[in-house]
């Protein structure tokens, strides 16, 4: 299929209009059969449920071209499931697994054009998301529900690429104990924004939150999970109150099957940082951007890495992931769907 006559290579992680959407409603006690729809715009009742009491939820995954021209996706099972846990943590209808992910193929295939070249360094970002969309004034679930698929093309999340970034510890707390830090909830991420905007006006990329109940331990920052190398060694954060982010179980996976590494999932101190060589943020948008430096109270820790690329081993896994996602490495049974 001819491409859009875009310059891939210049896009940034924004929005632009792409051909169609898709788009489900829940009533009367059932999602509707769904529907293809070129109408981007979404009217509601002013007393709808996700104005008032935030019912809504959203994921994240990516289409991309292949070195041999196939367009794909994924593993976008995890993103149906993750999506169906988070529904039913917040009282709204779950979308079903298998019809998430016909209705990812379906809009992908529609906005085919949409999908950026090979080596260009772009994809087209996928965005599912779900909300209340029936009146409620009293404090309870709503009874109607609208799930809707967006796409549009985006380069890199960050501006600086495979550039290490710093971070910020805040003094603000990302999720509490028995809350809802482990599902995509978007009420998560409007507590974000402040904290968010006040570390990019001091120059960070992103916070990295600790845990609320002791803030002695590592969490995870306001939009991907992080990982953290030590010899030939993954460790990643074990914690009910964050993200089970897709990507970085793809990682646990790759670092183990792939690179021969040691993959550990367990608490992580803060106070353990100054012994680690690489660290990084990993997740859909970013995939992995390497972490360079982080400051908690005016004390920085600067890993070994350095600010100025990524270290080798991050590097690796970095190579090996998009090789997997792109074509160029053969991928574990089912990590793949082809449009």
């Amino acid at each position: 299929m001819e491409k859009q006559n875009i310059d891939w290579s210049s896009l940034g992680f924004s929005y632009r209009e792409t051909g169609v959407s898709y788009v489900s409603d829940f009533k009367n006690g059932a999602w509707d059969e769904g529907r293809l729809t070129d109408n981007h715009t979404v009217t509601l009742s002013e007393c709808a449920g996700v104005f008032h009491y935030s019912q809504s939820c959203f994921e994240g995954l990516k289409a991309y071209t292949t070195e041999d021209g196939r367009t794909v996706t994924f593993r976008p099972d995890l993103n149906a499931q993750r999506m169906m846990d988070s529904a039913s943590r917040l009282e709204m209808p779950p979308f079903p697994a298998d019809r998430f992910v016909d209705a990812v193929k379906q809009v992908v295939k529609a906005n085919e054009s949409f999908v950026p070249p090979y080596g260009s360094g772009a994809t087209l970002y996928i965005r599912p998301v779900m909300f209340a969309s029936g009146p409620v004034i009293g404090v309870k679930p709503a009874d109607e529900y609208q799930f809707r698929i967006l796409t549009t093309p985006v380069g890199p999340y960050f501006k600086g690429g495979a550039k290490p970034i710093s971070l910020k510890v805040p003094e603000f707390d990302r999720a509490a104990p028995h809350g809802t830090g482990h599902i995509k909830a978007g009420l998560n991420y409007a507590m974000s924004l402040h904290p968010i905007v006040v570390a990019h006006n001091e120059g960070f990329a992103e916070n990295l939150y600790l845990d609320s109940r002791t803030r002695t331990y590592v969490e995870e920052t306001g939009g991907a999970n992080i990982i953290f190398i030590k010899d030939n060694t993954f460790v990643t954060v074990a914690s009910d109150t964050i993200l089970p982010s897709i990507t970085r179980r793809s990682l646990e996976y790759v670092a183990e099957k792939y690179l021969g590494m040691k993959v550990e999932e367990r608490p992580v101190p803060f106070t353990e940082l100054t012994d680690f060589e690489e660290a990084g943020l990993c997740g859909t948008a970013a995939v992995i951007s390497p972490v360079g430096r982080i400051v908690r109270d005016g004390q920085e820790i600067l890993f070994p890495s350095g600010m100025e690329k990524m270290g080798p081993k991050i590097q690796k896994l970095y190579d090996t992931l998009t090789g997997i996602q792109m074509g160029r490495i053969e991928a574990p049974e089912g990590w793949i769907y082809e449009i």
